[in-house]
């Protein structure tokens, strides 16, 4: 945990001193070594670095992060505005170690603990008030960069401005979802979370389920993530979750459903086993010898194939289709079957357990919704799932099942209150009434931002809003946002509106993924049916279309995030500037279904490459080709949007949204910053490209590849014509080749691969599977 809080800190640009314990068992010689004292802090940074997922955006963060020991380099800490505790989680030993950061740490400096539940009162036992004002929780959650949830936690002496920093501070500079939470055993989320596994895993136990059962309700019917209940136990490991449980049940004594938190006898015997999830390579679920998952039987304790109960399966396949979370958790609690029954038990006792742990744990249903929508990554909060199956008749339906619900909740459905969530505002259980949801405008959606009650342009494909300001924003609707001729159009009719009513043109999507590229679909059909002019023609207008955006007379900005695949990534090169999401995963992907990118990808990630040398500049540009060449052949993608611009997907100076739901309004701030500084339009360069003697020279590479077994004679063939397009064609060294004459050689390789059977093998594998098949 330590060593992921020093990797996201470092991804934020922070410098960051990790320190363990010396290693025990050090030779006499190895006590005086340096290396070998600092060995645990330098395996944990080691293991950060060759995480997957990746800990830190880019390898070339962890330069950030520094080692030693706390035996040997407290000391350093007198330098340090924040020091972040994350050892064992056994009291003595926290408190030994407060005691010596009193004495070192200068004044101004925070100390904090990332406790998953141990209490503020015992941790500073014995410290100043001086260290108790500058004292608190900040709990991350695991991964810490992938995980939004930060809960704070502050003791009764703790300086409200030093809380209130500290919220800028992760929110701001981490990216991070705060939740205030109360000095109580587990905080919110580890609260809320552990009960409802629990009585998830008694559930299933007493209705005689399977963990596959359990698994196809608990997931995306529930509105959680598709890892469901016992999925996520096997990836966060056994040990984990059982040791969170073991820590509710000893500690919350007083607590009215305590005994849900105890652990069934056959869940100890599989942490007893070393049955622990995917760290021991087994748990609730396995892969045989045969590649098949398997599932440990709860009764025998063995495994046995994956199976389940066939009407559930039926059940929470269909739900898994509906689209609005709300909707679809509705359908769910309404099922007359065995899967509606189990939901029931299961959500009604989760939802009236937080209710009752309002005031206790966090004092709104706010806090402890998005606790769980930033922690667990559910897609409803508990409140929000309440609402979704109507306030008023769950409430009663809770308590004829037998559940007690709070007095609060009993007073709110008396005043007539309809939904925690109204018009918004919120019911405050605490106060009994509707309060104003607090609003910050940099979190601002594509909702509260549009203006009017229709768009300016629209088609089946996409639409295009005034957002204010004189932005107009541009959003796709297709499946996965994919390009299709819709989309094209909308663009480039975009552009023409907003050069003349507006001053700055947003490319910002909803959904999953920003665009995952062309509609493969409609290639296929193409092709099938010989219209080689059909998909010339598309090609075409999508390149038209992203060249009209890059020289447009007002600024461009796209604002990806998630899978910003083939075309996704192509609109992103069309545009003057980028606001990414931390989490955005680009690349020009489409060697994969067997073509080269046609929407003017090629050209212009060369183009990109090509930037910042100057007129004039002595240099050999086929290193710029082959890296260019590398990049598309080897279908690289970047796993953040920092590892985006160290490829050269996007620009050095683009924008990065740590948090995600900041996004579109930072990329709209963008954007009218560009308008503001008198933004003029990029001026068409032409490069002179490598030509014959390049296309010669990767063509070489590619057969060494083919002769060493490590690509099939269709790859040398797609990478062959793309060899042709980067180097300028044949001619490409006479003279200087236009961005024209590239998009042409792009096209023409594009046309020529759809007629490829090979090709068309692998876009009809794509659309069935959903992954690329090699031949």
């Amino acid at each position: 945990m330590g060593s992921g809080i020093a990797a996201h800190f470092a991804n934020a640009g922070l410098e960051v001193l990790l320190l363990d314990v010396v290693p025990p068992n050090l030779s006499d010689a190895e006590k005086k070594d340096p290396q070998k004292r600092n060995g645990w802090a330098s395996g944990g940074l080691e293991k950060a670095i060759k995480a997957r997922p990746a800990a830190f955006f880019h390898k070339d963060h962890a330069r950030l992060v520094k080692v030693g020991n706390v035996e040997d380099d407290l000391g350093k800490l007198k330098d340090c505005d924040l020091v972040i505790e994350a050892i064992v989680e056994k009291m003595d030993a926290k408190q030994a170690l407060f005691e010596k950061l009193e004495k070192i740490v200068p004044e101004h400096c925070i100390v904090a603990s990332n406790t998953s539940g141990l209490r503020i009162a015992e941790m500073t036992k014995g410290r100043s008030d001086h260290f108790k004002k500058h004292f608190l929780v900040l709990h991350f959650f695991n991964p810490v960069r992938y995980m939004k949830l930060l809960e704070i936690v502050a003791g009764p002496e703790a300086d409200e401005g030093i809380v209130a920093y500290c919220k800028r501070f992760a929110e701001d500079v981490l990216g991070k979802g705060v939740v205030f939470g109360k000095d109580t055993p587990n905080f919110v989320g580890n609260r809320i979370g552990a009960h409802a596994m629990m009585a998830t895993v008694h559930q299933m136990l007493a209705d005689d389920l399977s963990p596959e059962d359990v698994d196809n309700m608990t997931g995306t019917p529930m509105a959680h993530p598709k890892s469901a209940s016992f999925r996520t136990a096997d990836l966060v490991g056994l040990d984990t979750f059982v040791h969170v449980a073991k820590n509710c049940y000893a500690s919350l004594t007083a607590d009215e459903d305590r005994d849900i938190f105890k652990v069934p006898d056959y869940i100890r015997k599989m942490v007893e086993k070393r049955l622990l999830g995917d760290k021991t390579k087994g748990g609730f679920f396995k892969k045989g010898a045969d590649k098949q998952i398997q599932t440990l039987d709860p009764k025998t304790l063995e495994y046995r194939p994956k199976g389940g109960d066939e009407k559930i399966k039926a059940t929470t396949k269909a739900l898994a289709k509906v689209e609005d979370p709300r909707e679809r958790v509705k359908k769910l609690v309404a099922d007359e079957g065995r899967a509606g029954d189990f939901a029931r038990k299961v959500l009604y006792r989760s939802l009236a357990y937080s209710a009752r742990r309002i005031g206790e744990i966090a004092d709104s249903v706010v806090a402890v919704d998005n606790a769980m929508k930033w922690g667990y990554n559910w897609e409803l909060g508990p409140f929000e799932v309440w609402d979704a199956l109507g306030f008023a008749v769950t409430a009663d339906a809770m308590e004829k099942a037998g559940h007690e619900l709070p007095d609060s909740v009993k007073k709110m459905k008396a005043s007539g209150a309809s939904a925690f969530y109204k018009d918004g505002k919120v019911f405050d259980l605490l106060k009994g009434e509707y309060v104003a949801e607090t609003f910050d405008p940099r979190y601002a959606t594509l909702q509260i931002l549009r203006r009017g009650q229709a768009p300016v342009l629209k088609n089946d494909g996409a639409e295009a809003w005034d957002l204010g300001d004189g932005v107009l924003g541009v959003t796709f609707k297709t499946k996965a946002n994919s390009i299709d001729p819709d989309v094209i159009r909308i663009l480039g009719q975009a552009a023409d509106k907003a050069e003349t009513d507006f001053r700055a043109l947003v490319v910002a999507n909803q959904g999953d993924y920003f665009c995952v590229g062309a509609n493969l679909l409609l290639v296929v059909m193409a092709a099938a049916q010989e219209q080689w002019e059909d998909i010339r023609k598309m090609v075409k207008g999508y390149q038209g279309a992203v060249q009209r955006l890059k020289y447009a007379r007002i600024p461009v900005v796209a604002a990806p995030y998630g899978m910003t695949l083939g075309g996704g990534l192509e609109l992103c090169f069309g545009s003057d500037a980028v606001q990414a999401a931390a989490e955005t995963y680009s690349g020009l992907v489409e060697v994969g279904v067997g073509l080269i990118p046609g929407g003017a990808g090629t050209m212009n990630m060369l183009w990109r490459s090509l930037e910042a040398i100057p007129e004039g500049t002595n240099f050999n540009i086929y290193e710029n080709v082959i890296q260019t060449f590398k990049n598309i052949a080897l279908a690289k993608i970047a796993t953040s949007a920092e590892e985006g611009k160290a490829l050269g997907y996007f620009r050095r100076n683009d924008g990065v949204s740590f948090d995600k739901a900041r996004l579109v309004a930072e990329a709209k701030a963008r954007a009218i910053g560009l308008a503001n500084a008198s933004y003029h339009p990029p001026i068409p360069r032409a490069h002179r490209l490598p030509g014959e003697s390049g296309i010669a020279t990767l063509s070489m590479m590619v057969d060494t590849l083919v002769a060493g077994g490590y690509a099939s004679e269709h790859d040398a063939k797609i990478a062959r014509k793309l060899a042709v397009v980067l180097c300028g064609g044949v001619g490409g060294a006479s003279r200087e080749v236009t961005e024209e004459e590239v998009l042409d050689l792009e096209a023409d390789a594009f046309v020529s691969l759809c007629g490829e059977p090979k090709s068309q093998e692998r876009m009809q594998y794509m659309l069935m599977n959903n992954k690329p098949l090699r031949n």
